[in-house]
């Protein structure tokens, strides 16, 4: 029994199961078919990737307090980060991946950066 290959349009025959012509026909329908999902994804870690980038700039030296402007200017997104981190003086930190920043209160306009140290879980 001849079918239709869902991507291409050629006609094919095989197993019963069989729903596209090859496998490059397949792989481009279902990477079609989740590419809304993949782009957002792919968006999200670009957002973090800069962000760590821009901590990384600032925070040559693994310890350091900049002011909240800067971080902006250089298109910092405060919402995205990677996990986050609390002290035992409850001191909460936010990380992008192995740079971290801790903002004291909305209000203020500095920013505590630090670099993850190995015994920081």
């Amino acid at each position: 029994m001849k079918r239709t290959c869902p991507e291409c349009g050629d006609e094919y025959t095989g197993r019963s199961d069989k729903k596209f012509c090859s496998s490059p026909c397949r792989a481009a329908f279902h990477n079609r078919k989740n590419a809304e999902d993949n782009t957002f994804q792919r968006s999200v870690n670009n957002i973090l990737r800069h962000n760590r980038n821009v901590l990384a700039e600032l925070n040559p030296d693994g310890k350091s307090n900049v002011r909240k402007d800067r971080l902006i200017d250089r298109g910092f997104k405060f919402r995205y980060f990677t996990n986050q981190y609390r002290t035992r003086n409850n001191k909460l930190y936010h990380f992008c991946y192995d740079y971290g920043y801790r903002v004291e209160d909305d209000d203020s306009e500095w920013v505590f950066l630090i670099k993850r140290q190995e015994y920081v879980e």
